[in-house]
């Protein structure tokens, strides 16, 4: 039995706790801005075309650290409650910022706050705001992910930008100290805010009215021993939770792919069917997609929820992915036979955009469906745990798995160099499928 009953009429919504909210956010956000340069550090010895590359391992690198840990974060939250988790992974942002390659594996191994922070959304929202609240995470990803690289950009060498300023020999020597203690000043201010206002809103208690076969598993306090801990993590895998969390995975695994997508073909030359822009105008046309959907998903993702249901929404939102792929060779024949970026380009880009604004509405709902599969709160943290680990394994293998089958359907000329769009098509076909299974509502949680 999901955590939530049916509702035959709907029930007022229910106001978001701005400041509780607001502090979940803030922690979203500083961690979203933390960034780390490639190019400049010479990783790559000059060379250029390996940049992507290392990007991508490293980013491969937190993803399976974190697919390793965060399952036990959660769990761990469930018994001591949310507050202290995400305290430390705080710490682990903080103290791994300088470090490259390990800081993103220890910041990956620290860092459960992502699992956390989505149950502690899930806490502190209901069925009548639960679109408002998980519409934040989005956005504030959005905003991250835009301002990180920008302050990283400014910061980094600031005895080139600012020589007047800094003249001092140490900043020639640590020319990322300035962006590295800007960001992990950010931290340690959400780390002190966290720690000073935040309410730690987890209560070990059962949910009522459960099903037999999880009121043997959640009534007793002996379910905090490891061998029965084990046994309610086993006893999750039933449909009711597994067919979210599979819907989440492919979501991730498909979402990922397509971001490592635009930019490799939006740079790649016309000729190896590509679009063949400068880094400068990728970077700007990427900036504008953030802002285009983060701001739409603040302003019109609960409403469109509430009008046409989390299901419907998420359905309708997978199947944007197929045409999304099929926009990719359109404009590449459009370049290539015209040869120029002209207008007819631009529209088919403003095209991708709105459906990938409208692909994207699928992430709030997914995790509206994990956070209404748990059976109980006391596993809430185990279930946003699950879907994160999951997410996080399919995060690491999406891009590598991506970009190589890109290259190797351009190089060989397999179905006209677009294989890699076909394998992406099929997959969304498995998402559509997978999204047919869930339940028809977000329903109305036990009190």
């Amino acid at each position: 039995m999901p955590l939530v009953h049916s509702m035959a009429l709907r029930n007022p919504t229910t106001p978001l706790p701005q400041f509780q909210t607001g502090i979940l956010m803030m922690l979203e956000l500083a961690g979203n801005c933390s960034f780390y340069l490639i190019r400049e550090i010479d990783i790559t010895g000059g060379d250029d075309a390996a940049v992507g590359y290392y990007v991508g391992l490293i980013d491969s690198l937190f993803y399976f650290a974190q697919a390793l840990t965060v399952l036990s974060w959660s769990r761990l939250s469930d018994r001591i409650g949310r507050k202290p988790v995400l305290l430390i992974g705080l710490i682990g942002a903080c103290i791994s910022i300088d470090i490259l390659v390990i800081s993103r594996c220890l910041w990956g191994i620290l860092n459960g706050n992502t699992g956390v922070m989505k149950t502690v959304m899930g806490e502190l929202t209901d069925s009548t705001n639960m679109a408002q609240g998980f519409a934040l995470i989005p956005v504030i990803w959005s905003i991250g992910s835009f301002v990180g690289p920008l302050m990283g950009g400014m910061l980094a060498r600031p005895q080139d930008h600012w020589p007047r300023l800094f003249t001092n020999p140490f900043w020639g020597k640590y020319p990322y100290f300035l962006p590295c203690v800007v960001s992990a000043s950010l931290l340690l201010l959400a780390f002190f805010t966290l720690l000073r206002f935040f309410e730690n809103h987890y209560q070990t208690r059962r949910r009522p009215k459960l099903a037999s076969t999880y009121a043997r598993h959640f009534s007793s306090e002996a379910s905090m021993a490891k061998s029965t801990a084990n046994a309610l993590l086993w006893s999750l895998f039933t449909p009711v939770v597994v067919i979210p969390n599979a819907n989440y995975a492919m979501l991730s695994f498909l979402d990922v792919s397509f971001r490592a997508l635009i930019p490799l073909f939006l740079s790649t030359p016309i000729h190896l069917g590509g679009m063949g822009l400068t880094p400068s105008s990728i970077g700007l046309w990427l900036a504008f997609c953030g802002i285009v959907d983060g701001l739409f998903q603040a302003l019109f993702l609960a409403k469109i929820v509430d009008w046409v249901g989390p299901k419907r929404l998420f359905c309708i939102s997978a199947s944007c992915f197929a045409p999304l792929m099929v926009v990719f060779p359109i404009m590449s024949w459009l370049v290539r036979t015209r040869g120029v970026v002209d207008h007819a380009i631009m529209y088919a880009l403003l095209f991708q955009l709105m459906l990938t604004v409208t692909w994207d509405m699928a992430f709030a709902t997914a995790l509206m469906f994990v956070t209404a599969s748990a059976p109980a709160k006391n596993v809430l943290g185990v279930v946003n745990g699950l879907s994160q680990s999951s997410g996080s394994v399919a995060r690491a293998l999406g891009p590598a798995l991506t970009t190589s089958l890109f290259a190797f359907s351009k190089q060989h000329n397999i179905l006209n160099g677009n294989a890699v769009y076909v394998v992406l098509i099929i997959l969304s076909g498995v998402l559509r499928w997978l999204g047919s299974q869930l339940p028809d509502e977000i329903q109305d949680r036990d009190e």
